[in-house]
């Protein structure tokens, strides 16, 4: 009797653990919305939302998304994705800017991910789907092998061309500068007019404030933004705003 006892226990547990394997976010939206629903569906619509800024202050990746936004982030898609944005960059430079040529027209451009890519340390890191640890990023960034976004250099260049001040404006600390210009230079990046970090007095700000400080600070001192080219929403929300703003493509983290 004991034998069978606990032999039905063993079943029971092995069932209810089936169960409760089965039991993931899939089958919750399907009993929700009666679709059929593949991993990839969810977590394409889970980065969907992310860059529509419908879904905020993440600190990770959701565990069954990790490995499609680690596929996505080093896929063909990504990079067509980051092109079409520089494209519709260069769309509005050619048909939208009246640039004045007196030396005051200008354009912001983020770095970490806008023009470097951190992509190679979070690929060694989880894509994500472990809490950022920002010791060991800025351990990371004082190397100073981050490589280039081509499409990024690629309107850097344009933006110099014409004769606009290119202003970097990053959440990286005031420390990061010496290895973030070396970075910059070393895979093609040269002639910017201005590399703004974060200072002692900026540790306590928030980053879209601190951005939107800067701009302030900017925009007080003469010149015209006629765009900013970031991958977080807080590169280019708040007050004061600029003419245009494009955003690239990043599920990997959230800055607010």
């Amino acid at each position: 009797m004991a034998r069978n006892l606990g032999f039905l226990l063993v079943i029971q547990a092995l069932l209810l653990g089936l169960a409760a394997a089965d039991w993931n976010i899939l089958n919750q939206k399907k009993a929700k919305y009666g679709l059929q629903i593949t991993l990839k569906n969810y977590c394409e619509s889970w980065r969907m939302n992310v860059e529509l800024h419908n879904i905020r202050d993440f600190d990770v990746v959701p565990e069954e998304c990790v490995q499609y936004i680690g596929k996505y982030m080093t896929s063909t898609q990504y990079k067509v994705d980051s092109e079409r944005t520089v494209d519709e960059c260069t769309v509005y430079l050619s048909t939208s800017c009246g640039l004045k040529k007196d030396g005051t027209d200008a354009w912001i451009f983020d770095i970490d991910d806008t023009l470097l890519s951190t992509v190679p340390y979070y690929k060694k890191n989880g894509f994500g789907g472990k809490k950022l640890n920002s010791t060991c990023l800025e351990e990371w960034m004082q190397q100073g092998k981050a490589p280039a976004l081509e499409h990024s250099l690629r309107l850097f260049n344009q933006l110099k061309g014409l004769g606009v001040q290119i202003i970097l404006v990053s959440s990286r600390r005031e420390c990061l500068r010496s290895a973030t210009i070396d970075n910059l230079v070393d895979v093609g990046y040269h002639g910017w007019t201005s590399l703004i970090l974060r200072g002692a007095d900026d540790e306590n700000k928030d980053i879209q404030k601190y951005k939107a400080d800067v701009r302030k600070q900017l925009m007080s001192s003469g010149y015209r933004i006629w765009g900013i080219l970031g991958d977080q929403w807080s590169s280019v929300e708040g007050l004061p705003t600029v003419k245009r703003t494009f955003k690239l493509p990043n599920p990997l983290y959230y800055v607010a």
